[in-house]
């Protein structure tokens, strides 16, 4: 059973091709239904595997800065970063949705929790500056995408201007017991049996995969947001990672919501916090 659960977890299946795992996450929404001009572009992977993004122009010629956004797990850009993405885009910046591999319009159909995705926001970054994208180069994740953000820069040595993290997780095996706990099933030993297989079964120590220590290599100035009443990382979990952030840092809770889209919560409260953090780069 937790063989099973740690492969659904962490593989998606195609329309017409039946396979244990969930839906792959499609865009079926666009930047252009929101009013937001876009093109659309591959970073290449390697010969057969590509991330697909959006390249959202800022309103004026002037842009004050690049936005790259990582979605979390089981999500595509399409059905998260579009309503952050309107607000960075009133406030001036260019943008850069990113589907992490196996989700949305990129390649495969797997996801490692952060762990690989971290190599995709190396790659993301890298194609921001090669492409001489306005300074500062800012990186925004929810959930998950933030996990990879912090995976990135502890374990791929990315150094971006900025980082924008929202609903991250502490650690996976935490993050995978918070879950068992709300769906009423019993942690231990599942949740260890979980991480184990998945582990196996990806080639990585899941074990070890903890944002809250990749967060004391974080030098770059750092927003931190999260809703009180988030079921999968607690409050005090939350602390911990913004003590261990080591630049300036500045922490938002969203007293009356939990593991939710915050901008869609409180978009007032979120855009004010945004916009005071980015005003100080």
């Amino acid at each position: 059973m937790s063989y099973l659960s740690a492969y659904a977890l962490t593989h998606f299946s195609t329309p017409g091709h039946w396979r244990l795992g969930l839906p792959k996450p499609t865009n079926s929404k666009f930047p252009s239904d929101v009013g937001l001009e876009y093109v659309t572009r591959r970073i290449p992977i390697n010969q057969n595997e590509w991330l697909e993004i959006w390249l959202i122009p800022a309103q004026s010629s002037l842009s004050r800065g690049t936005v790259l956004l990582f979605p979390g797990h089981a999500s595509s850009k399409a059905k998260q970063l579009l309503a952050p993405t309107e607000v960075f885009h009133r406030l001036g910046y260019d943008t850069l949705l990113i589907d992490f591999r196996g989700v949305g319009g990129s390649s495969g159909n797997t996801s490692t929790l952060g762990i690989r995705e971290a190599k995709d926001v190396v790659l993301a970054l890298s194609y921001a500056q090669g492409a001489n994208f306005q300074r500062p180069l800012v990186l925004y994740g929810i959930s998950m995408g933030s996990a990879a953000i912090l995976t990135a820069v502890a374990q791929e040595k990315v150094n971006p201007d900025a980082v924008i993290l929202e609903l991250p997780f502490a650690q996976l095996l935490d993050a995978v017991r918070n879950r068992l706990k709300a769906l009423g099933v019993p942690r231990f030993p599942m949740a260890e049996m979980i991480v184990f297989w998945g582990s196996i079964q990806h080639r990585f120590n899941g074990f070890t995969h903890n944002p809250v220590t990749y967060a004391k290599q974080v030098q770059c100035p750092a927003l931190l947001l999260h809703g009180r009443l988030d079921k999968w990382t607690t409050l005090a979990e939350i602390d911990r990672i913004f003590q261990n952030l080591r630049g300036s840092k500045q922490l938002t809770i969203f007293p009356n919501t939990g593991h939710s889209l915050l901008v869609t919560v409180d978009k007032e409260h979120w855009q004010r916090n945004v916009a005071r953090f980015l005003n100080r780069l």
